[in-house]
């Protein structure tokens, strides 16, 4: 993988204490996650770093049901959806999961359980979730696999485009730099063997791209169609063809 000088030196002279906390490289969540865009704001205020909600992210939905108001039916077991939501009937929800305003969950969409969907979403034909957080605007629209994993506000998955949650040879997940980032951080275990990709808001991942365990994906970045990612990506950046890793022009 490739990198800019440019882009390189940015990111070596923003390096404190070997720390992922800088501008560029920070993932904790209120460097990735705009909470007033999700149902899940009090729970993930509980944690520095947005995987370590996924754990309990089936008790706080069950939690979290009941006290709806209103607005949100209860629809099956453990299963709340907002009135104004568009449900197909062929859509499958399973418990515990939320739908949120507006949302679209199109024809034979799977959502698996332990779902929190937000407001005017987009969960497509033939797309699968698990154990997931969409924020608002989220839209998942074709084919997606999305497991173990949480997508900031208006982020995008294009057509294909998946979360691989499990490593190869089943070991723990770590967070570390994507391959060919010129950064020395340390890496962070997370002790998961289930962890998909953390999106920032308004993330475009591109068709048939996959995220790798433990991506994380910083807010504003573009994955051009076709690529296999890992580790994490800073904000403003384009994962291009190939992996080559350049800022945007106007970052």
């Amino acid at each position: 993988m490739e990198i800019t000088e440019q882009y390189e030196n940015n990111i070596n002279n923003n390096i404190i204490n070997n720390n992922i906390n800088n501008i560029n490289i920070n993932i904790t969540i209120p460097a990735l996650l705009d909470l007033t865009r999700t149902l899940a704001a009090r729970y993930l205020e509980k944690f520095q770093y947005p995987w370590e909600a996924l754990a309990g992210l089936k008790a706080f939905i069950l939690s979290l049901g009941p006290e709806l108001g209103e607005d949100y039916q209860e629809i099956s077991p453990s299963v709340w959806a907002h009135r104004t939501a568009k449900i197909a009937p062929t859509a499958f929800l399973g418990a515990p999961c939320i739908i949120g305003p507006e949302t679209e969950v199109r024809h034979c969409a799977f959502v698996r359980g332990s779902a929190l969907v937000g407001q005017n979403c987009v969960i497509g034909n033939s797309v699968e979730l698990k154990n997931v957080i969409l924020f608002d605007r989220v839209q998942t629209p074709h084919y997606n696999y999305v497991g173990d994993s949480i997508l900031g506000y208006r982020s995008h998955m294009g057509a294909g485009s998946i979360t691989s949650n499990v490593k190869s040879d089943k070991t723990l997940v770590e967070v570390k730099a994507a391959p060919g980032l010129n950064i020395n951080i340390a890496r962070i275990p997370t002790g998961l063997k289930k962890f998909g990709a953390i999106l920032g808001d308004y993330v475009e991942v591109g068709c048939n791209s996959v995220l790798n365990p433990g991506s994380v994906i910083g807010r504003h970045s573009n994955i051009y169609p076709v690529n296999c990612v890992r580790g994490v990506i800073p904000e403003n950046s384009i994962v291009k063809t190939g992996g080559v890793i350049v800022p945007k022009r106007d970052a």
